[in-house]
Parts: C-alpha cells; structure tokens; sequence
C-alpha cells in the first residue's frame, strides 16, 4: 500500500440551522465546493455524506457529480457514519488508493440541519401506497385527511433509535459519571470561541472558507462570549432534576455547511500540483455499547490504542484536534483516556500515557464555536488539523479524533513529512 496523504480542501462558510443558508438544499451548498476542487485536479473518485439524507435524493454524491459539472465517468458514492461521516470517506478513500488505477479522492460532506425530511409512520406509508396501486384517486384524497399521529415528527430532536434519547440527553449522563462540572464545560467553550476569533483574526481560515451567498466567515463564533454570559444559561437537555450541566453554550448548534478534503498518494499529489506534507499515518475505529458510559465516549477507547500501537505518548502528539459535540464529551474522553485503569479495562491498554497536553488541543477553534453540520464535520476538522500540522517541523504528529452518535469513535494519526 502506498503512502497515503491529506491535503486541505475548502468549505462553505458554517451558519446556525434557520439561518443565512436556510433556502439552499445540501447540494446548493455542495456545488461550489466540489467544483471548485475538480477546476484545481480531476479526481479519481468522489466520496460525499449527508447525514440526514433528502428522501428523493439516494446518492448524493452521484448527483453531486452532475450538479456541480464534474465529469460524468468519475465514480461517486455516499457513505454515512453519524458526525464521523466524512472522516470515515477519508479512511475509505485512502483504503482504495493505490488500487484500480486511483491516486487521488475528493472527500467531502454536507448537512443542510434547517431542512429535515418528515416521514408518515410505516403503517400509514404502507396503506397510502397499496392504496395508489389499486385507486390512485383514493390514495391522493387520503393524503389530504393526514393529522398529526400520521407522521413520524422528530418532535424531540434528533434521538438514538435504540436508546429513543439525544446525544445531549446521553452526554449529561456522562457529565454526571465523570464529574465534569458545568464551570469546566463552559471554560472550554469560551476557550473554543476564542480561538475561533483568534484564528479568524489572524487568516488561518482564508483558503479554507470560500464565499456563499453574501456569507463569507463563520458567523456562529462569538466574540464578545464571556464566563459570565455561558453561566446564565439555562441548561438544554435535563431541565427537570436542578442537576443539568449541558447548555447552548457548550453544546455544538445546529448547523448548515459543506467542506472538502483531498486524499492521495504522491502520485495524485503531482496532479494537485503540491508537494505531501501531512501523511495519514494509520486510524482506529472504537465502538461500544451507550449505556456504559454515554453514547459519545468510545474516542476514549480508540486514542489509547492507537497511541499504544506506536508506542507513543500524550505528549508525542504535537496538535490535537478533537471534536467538540459537548463540551463535557471532550472533557469526559480525555479524562478517561488519562486513567491507567479505565485504559487497561475499557481500551486494553497496559501502557503508561503521560499527562494530557491541554494547550496543543483546537487552537484554531473547534465545532463549539465553528459549528456541526453533521456529515461535513469529519472534512473540516481533518482539513483544518492538516493546515496546521503542515506549519509545524517535520516530524510533528497530530491526533484527530471525531465521537459519533450510536456509540462509536474515529481516530487518525497524522505525521508532518
């Protein structure tokens, strides 16, 4: 197998659901970014994910690839893994490098979270099209008679199937478990939306974020966000038990966006025109059941064993990017990645991991302050770690881990060449 390397690629500005990006479908907002990444090189494949999927739409990347102008005879598929969507497309594309003639992969996602399909309930769909085949006229006057139990409403959000509980709901379990104060989530939310504006400020995100629709930053960071303002929050998911830590201000919103990534060898990189910085060293996939500890924790498990595989510590890590569902998500896996004994039981790592190096985590901001369009989440962060490992010495190392919903967690390595 060959080398495998990351290149950055480029993203829609990140808005709040319901707001500047709220007319546009996935693939308004996807068009402009997988074209402008095919005028730079013709990929070899295409790899897209839409979380919460339009129900006409079956194969957003296929259509992507016709609706953004690309060339027809590029393959295209859709693949989906919660928040980890496109970061798993990235594993998937570098799996396949190397083979079939592909030295270079267009990975991308996008979530339009303003727009979410309501579905009838599988006994009213099953009637209603039995009906169309024998008396179409029928069929459509039943349609008009539809009341609210008909439909299948996303009334409380966005729920786990097996559980029929919220990420948030799950994560304040978690919050209880570890301990993780609400003073601390909301440390480590300020610490994101400053870093955010810092990053801003300073034009780290300039070839990353390209224009759309008048909107040309991310508008969701806050600057003037202080302790005092997070902490008059009231809390978002338990607002019955007084105990409920998990608030707006640091949990990640709901958000409309699209990003990109290259995937290649050197051989797709001569086409890109670009000299490999950052290699995709290896990953590690975790899963584990969400009534343990939270449906959010199995990153816990996935950091500990990568890191073992390589014999590397904590502090071997050079930059840490870490998504930030909750802040009480990033807090709760980092302490208990830190424990000796929940390494040894949970992850099977008998390894000695050092102290946690806080300062070398997000310093560009992270999705507390960025955003989470779900399934473009996985592009951006892996984009965004690959900039700034490529301004470090060769040699760093980075670690990028993404939680996702139904108790799983995705885990890179990446090394500075």
């Amino acid at each position: 197998m060959p080398d495998i390397y990351l290149s950055p690629g480029i993203r829609t500005p990140f808005v709040k659901a319901g707001g500047a990006f709220a007319k546009h479908t996935a693939l308004d907002l996807s068009k402009p970014i997988a074209a402008a990444m095919a005028a730079r090189a013709k990929p070899d494949f295409l790899v897209w994910s839409q979380v919460i999927p339009d129900p006409v739409v079956s194969n957003i990347a296929r259509e992507l690839v016709y609706e953004a102008g690309l060339d027809p005879e590029i393959p295209a598929w859709s693949t989906i893994l919660a928040c980890s969507s496109s970061f798993v497309g990235a594993v998937q594309a570098a799996g396949m490098i190397g083979k079939s003639g592909a030295h270079l992969a267009l990975v991308g996602g996008v979530e339009t979270m303003s727009h979410v399909p309501i579905a009838l309930t599988q006994q009213k769909a099953d009637q209603i099209i039995a009906q169309f085949a024998k008396d179409p006229a029928g069929a459509a006057a039943a349609l008009t008679q539809l009341s609210a139990i008909d439909f299948a409403l996303p009334i409380h959000g966005w729920t786990n199937k097996q559980s029929g509980r919220s990420q948030g709901e799950h994560t304040e379990d978690t919050a209880k478990l570890y301990q993780i104060s609400r003073e601390e989530q909301d440390k480590r939310a300020l610490l994101s939306h400053q870093s955010a504006a810092r990053g801003q400020n300073e034009g780290f995100f300039s070839d990353l974020v390209i224009p759309f629709d008048g909107v040309d930053h991310d508008t969701i960071v806050r600057r003037d966000s202080t302790l005092e303002k997070l902490a008059s929050l009231p809390p978002a998911f338990d607002r019955s038990s007084g105990k409920g830590t998990l608030t707006a201000g640091n949990s990640s919103p709901l958000t409309d966006g699209a990003a990109s990534l290259w995937v290649g060898d050197a051989e797709g990189f001569k086409r890109l025109g670009v000299q490999p910085q950052v290699k995709l060293v290896d990953w590690q996939i975790a899963a584990m059941h969400f009534s343990e500890e939270g449906i959010l924790m199995a990153p816990a498990r996935a950091i500990p064993r990568l890191l073992a595989r390589y014999n590397l510590k904590f502090t071997d890590i050079a930059l840490w990017e870490i998504h930030e569902a909750f802040a009480a998500q990033v807090l709760a896996n980092v302490k208990a990645a830190s424990d000796p004994d929940y390494r040894k039981r949970r992850a099977g790592v008998d390894a000695d991991l050092g102290a946690f190096p806080w300062e070398r985590v997000n310093p560009n901001g992270g999705s507390l302050s960025i955003g989470h369009p779900f399934a473009a989440t996985g592009a951006r962060i892996l984009s965004q770690a690959t900039k700034e490992l490529a301004a470090m010495p060769k040699g760093s190392r980075a670690i990028v881990s993404i939680c996702a919903d139904g108790g799983q967690g995705t885990v890179a390595l990446l090394e500075r060449q």
